[in-house]
């Protein structure tokens, strides 16, 4: 059998293919047990407010897991009425919110939990008089996150 010039093009081109997928696609990095200071987290300022987002990672079970606490400018929506595939809870730490769940908007202070399911819609204002800070914790069951 005869090695051709256009055989090692094909072998050589494939090689090449190969080895730009592997290093290109580098082993995504699982969220492994951590500590997230609070004082060490960046604070990033928004036109309503500002954020701090602790992780945003594949776990060990979950495809994403994100951990972001978000404050509120007085009369600001966090975004308008949406729904997505994954599910979150918020936790209010300081401020008055209202919270569209279920098609009822309610009112709820600090130590409520909200927990928003699987695309239903949802929004969050604030409705205080003083900014309103909550925690947001949402997951991407497997399958479930869009890439």
């Amino acid at each position: 059998m005869k090695i051709t010039k256009r055989d090692l093009i094909v072998a050589s081109v494939t090689a090449c293919f190969t080895l730009t997928c592997i290093f290109a696609n580098p082993k995504i990095s699982i969220l492994e047990s951590s500590i997230f200071d609070w004082n060490t987290i960046a604070v990033k300022n928004t036109k309503i407010g500002s954020v701090k987002t602790f992780f945003r990672s594949q776990t060990a079970t979950l495809d994403e897991l994100e951990c972001h606490v978000t404050t509120l400018n007085p009369g600001e929506d966090s975004h308008p009425p949406h729904k997505h595939a994954e599910e979150e809870v918020i936790i209010i730490k300081d401020g008055t919110v209202e919270a569209l769940v279920n098609g009822e908007k309610k009112k709820v202070g600090p130590g409520s939990v909200i927990f928003q399911a699987s695309n239903q819609m949802h929004s969050l204002r604030n409705v205080g008089k003083t900014p309103a800070t909550y925690h947001v914790l949402s997951w991407h069951s497997p399958g479930t996150l869009e890439r």
